[in-house]
């Protein structure tokens, strides 16, 4: 029988990471994880803050200019009861989505994989569906979100799992060698 957590270090991960078939498939999501429909963005660390504020000048031409305005009258960033955040466009969009066709992708990745800056994206993006909660360390969780279905779908094909699919962003989150534990725990 799988257990329901897994832990590594000081880090616990919800089994439903390991087990969970998920590959992303832009083409039929359209990168739904970029336009949710909310009031908030994406969670942001003050050192991500100060990574985007650094690098602005370089990002900015890789979104919207409406997405532009928005940022240049309001910011890029809030703060609500201590957490902070990316900002969105009319509930939906993250003011650094830009469209490729009818797809939506980071501006702040596209600079950064142009050579242009040193900061690929939040870690909270790169690491979706995949959520970090903070309970005497950190608790990881697969996130359900239903514009996914496409993923769901396209990982039973792969047969690669949100851990395997996320591995990049785990790896720069807590090391290849905490990934390596978590692997050896699961087989």
């Amino acid at each position: 029988m799988q257990p329901d957590f897994y832990q590594a270090d000081n880090v616990i991960l919800n089994s439903e990471i390991a087990s969970v078939k998920f590959t992303c498939d832009l083409t039929k999501c359209k990168g739904a994880c970029c336009t949710m429909e909310s009031k908030y963005g994406a969670p942001l660390t003050k050192e991500e803050v100060e990574a985007i504020a650094k690098n602005y000048h370089i990002i900015k031409d890789f979104i919207p200019e409406i997405h532009q305005s928005e940022i240049d009258k309001h910011g890029f960033w809030m703060e609500i009861d201590g957490e902070l955040m990316t900002r969105s466009l009319n509930d939906r969009e993250c003011l650094f989505v830009y469209y490729d066709g009818d797809i939506a992708k980071c501006g702040i990745e596209k600079a950064y994989r142009a050579g242009l800056t040193d900061f690929l994206k939040p870690i909270s993006c790169h690491l979706f569906p995949i959520r970090i909660s903070h309970f005497g360390g950190p608790v990881l969780r697969y996130e359900k979100y239903r514009d996914c279905e496409p993923a769901l779908e396209n990982g039973q094909k792969t047969q690669i799992s949100v851990l395997d699919f996320c591995k990049e962003s785990l790896e720069r989150q807590f090391g290849s060698k905490w990934f390596q534990k978590i692997k050896s725990l699961i087989r």
